[in-house]
């Protein structure tokens, strides 16, 4: 069985809906639960967060990139949990103009299609009563919406919490937390958001107390209580292994992957071989190497004199594929520029030159149109992915990979390459369209 779940949003980005998922998966996974994290929408980040909380793998579902079918399979995955908690994206109401496989890709979408209700978390700082207009607003806003109630974050005084409430409850809005300021409960970020889990200093000390502050200001019971969505599962599959075996880079410079690929290739029958190109590695013997997309740009000296993992990575790319994905594209291309203009060598498989010191900001959606066969799918497949990058291209020497779009059918310039064996895209593979 699909369990109860609850959709963790807010009205916008930067409220703290992030602290607060985190706290309430251990907080419940405290008490016995078994709890199931997934993560609404193309974050590639926050699921390892949600798997160092729970102790359990999380997911994306994601309305856009995702058909029914695999929406279906990846909300399988908690099958014998207790309780399902997904954290949602951005706004509970964003998303994009133009429908893809299932929706428009919001996190009311998959709360929505779930049936699991949306718990809003509101920074209700520079403001009191107006809050529960906000909170009205949204919970009106679509009919078919399942709202559980509200958590008031960063309360400033105990005669703010009284003007707030007194809103909430005007407009007949369950108030199941009050957060009060508190400038420790906050996770360290960088250029694309969070820091990576992998890099938290001390990850587990900072889940703790988030749970603690949430067993303290939160009502935990009124929670699970408002969790609602239980259904029969519907099997499917997640997805299809590229090769056999693939070499998936694995440290903190190349770490972006969709959880829902790994579990689907393993499930499949595919070895994954991890080796740490960090750790200056030897690719291990394997049908497919793949390097995910991470901060090479942070890495790039080590990159550059990793010798072992260079030569076995150029031996392999000579008879076999490799690919690379936005981090893992920008190490097999020929320089990496970084933040202060110094020029790296990287693996010269492709052409490419990136700098990090011309930055510029790169988002969204991606449909790409194969021109050659990649990654076991034949020329003319559709890909669904999204980009997110502040990277750019100074040459591209090589052959197209795809025609690339953005989410409404605009054509984009990055379009990925192709050398002999070895392909790249600035863009995230999340799954095959059969639009």
């Amino acid at each position: 069985m699909i369990p109860n779940g609850l959709m963790i949003s807010a009205p916008s980005s930067g409220t703290g809906k992030t602290t607060v998922m985190l706290g309430l998966l251990r907080a419940l996974a405290d008490t016995g639960l078994v709890v199931q994290p997934f993560k609404s929408g193309p974050d590639y980040i926050d699921p390892a967060f949600h798997h160092a909380a729970a102790r359990r793998s999380s997911y994306n579902l994601d309305s856009w990139a995702m058909d029914d079918g695999l929406l279906n399979a990846i909300s399988a995955q908690a099958d014998g949990a207790d309780i399902a908690i997904s954290e949602g994206s951005m706004g509970l109401y964003d998303g994009v103009a133009t429908k893809g496989a299932s929706g428009y890709g919001s996190s009311a979408e998959t709360a929505i299609r779930m049936e699991w209700p949306v718990v809003l978390v509101i920074d209700v700082s520079g403001q009191a009563q107006s809050a529960a207009a906000t909170a009205l607003g949204f919970m009106r806003y679509s009919p078919k919406l399942p709202f559980a109630g509200v958590i008031l974050n960063r309360i400033a005084s105990l005669r703010h919490e009284r003007l707030a409430r007194r809103g909430m409850e005007k407009a007949g809005i369950p108030i199941l937390g009050i957060l009060p300021r508190h400038g420790d409960l906050s996770l360290p970020e960088r250029h694309l958001g969070l820091i990576q889990a992998i890099e938290h200093p001390d990850l587990e000390q900072a889940i703790s107390n988030y749970a603690e502050f949430l067993r303290s200001h939160v009502d935990i019971e009124a929670l699970k209580n408002a969790s609602k969505g239980a259904r029969p599962i519907v099997q499917g599959a997640l997805a299809q292994p590229p090769a056999q075996r693939i070499a998936l880079a694995r440290d903190a410079a190349f770490s972006f992957t969709y959880p829902h690929l790994v579990k689907g290739w393993r499930s499949a029958g595919a070895e994954i071989l991890p080796f740490s190109p960090l750790a200056n590695e030897s690719v291990p013997d394997a049908d497919l190497v793949w390097l995910p997309g991470g901060y090479p740009e942070l890495h790039a000296g080590v990159i550059a004199s990793a010798d072992r993992f260079l030569k076995s990575l150029r031996n392999h790319g000579k008879d076999k594929p490799v690919h690379g994905e936005c981090g893992g594209y920008m190490a097999l291309g020929e320089i990496l520029i970084d933040k202060d203009g110094k020029r790296h060598k990287m693996a010269g498989l492709l052409g490419l030159i990136t700098s990090y010191e011309k930055r510029k900001f790169h988002l969204g959606y991606r449909e790409a149109v194969l021109k050659s066969s990649a990654l076991g799918f034949i020329a003319g497949s559709r890909l669904r992915g999204h980009e997110f990058h502040y990277s750019t291209i100074v040459d591209e020497p090589d052959q197209p990979l795809a025609d690339v779009f953005d989410a409404d059918g605009n054509p984009v310039i990055e379009t990925g390459s192709v050398r002999g064996h070895v392909t790249g895209t600035f863009f995230h593979m999340i799954a095959e369209t059969k639009r």
